[in-house]
């Protein structure tokens, strides 16, 4: 939004900083940083009242039973200043932001229909969405994101291709093998995140770390000179991802701050699902 500003550049000419995706990462963390650290307190109070808590694992290790009852669901307050951030600092006519937009919206409302479930009772029980429905609307998003990427490649040369980490010039080509292969990353990556929360300060610390990195190479991607020089497959648009990555380590930065130890809140299935679908996506 912020970045339509820069149209008058010509009138203040401050405003053509707006055009640097670099600046617009920045304020996207920013953002998303101050708002999670600021209602953060008046989140975590309101779940608290709300009763809303963690349930852990019966087989896992006993030392992780202690956490039993910490509020939970905090995944809704990283989404939300994720979007707001991203909405405020992205250029809104780019495709990538909106499939992304999409999958995250997409998946933090499975996650809370989960952690509502959870939290309430329904069915009967207390375990939220069966394993298997969880994974079929994971599948749903799955295939389409992936039948859309193939009829519109972010880079046609390499629709089917991946590279060997390292090598830059080796490439595995899949063929018709692709669509499954892809499918899986981003199922698999929302699982993984999904399984990881529960710890204080594990999911949304390793993600941080695993969104820097991405952030990084969405820039070089996307960057024609950068991309060439480093051997990176290019990537017109994908620079803008950068920025909306960046809106998530804003969040899950300020998220974290609360969530190290002791945590006082957990991100629930509401943050873990998006946030590991985000990075499948992203990566894909």
């Amino acid at each position: 939004m912020f970045y339509w500003l820069a149209h008058y550049k010509s009138v203040f000419f401050a405003l053509n900083v707006l055009t640097y995706i670099t600046f617009r990462a920045g304020g996207a963390i920013l953002t998303s940083l101050l708002l999670t650290w600021y209602f953060g307190p008046r989140f975590i109070d309101y779940i608290k009242r709300k009763s809303v808590t963690q349930s852990i694992r019966k087989d896992g290790p006993k030392t992780h039973l202690e956490k039993e009852g910490t509020p939970t669901m905090g995944g809704l307050l990283i989404l939300i200043t994720t979007v707001l951030s991203t909405l405020l600092w992205t250029r809104l006519d780019n495709r990538f932001i909106w499939l992304s937009l999409i999958t995250v919206v997409y998946l933090g409302f499975i996650g809370f229909i989960d952690d509502y479930r959870k939290w309430r009772g329904l069915g009967g029980h207390s375990k939220g969405l069966s394993p298997s429905l969880k994974m079929a609307a994971l599948m749903i998003l799955s295939i389409g994101v992936v039948t859309y990427l193939q009829l519109y490649p972010p880079n046609a040369e390499y629709a089917t291709r991946v590279g060997i980490p390292y090598s830059k010039s080796i490439f595995i080509d899949f063929g018709m093998l692709y669509s499954v292969f892809a499918i899986f990353i981003i199922a698999g990556s929302s699982n993984a995140v999904n399984l990881t929360d529960g710890l204080d300060g594990l999911a949304i610390g390793s993600l941080i770390i695993s969104s820097v990195t991405y952030a990084l190479f969405a820039y070089l991607a996307g960057n024609a000179r950068f991309s060439g020089y480093l051997r990176i497959v290019p990537v017109a648009g994908a620079g803008e991802l950068a920025v909306f990555l960046a809106a998530i380590v804003g969040s899950g930065l300020g998220f974290l701050w609360y969530n190290c130890y002791p945590a006082q809140i957990f991100m629930g299935d509401t943050g873990s699902l998006f946030l590991g679908g985000a990075l499948g996506l992203i990566a894909v």
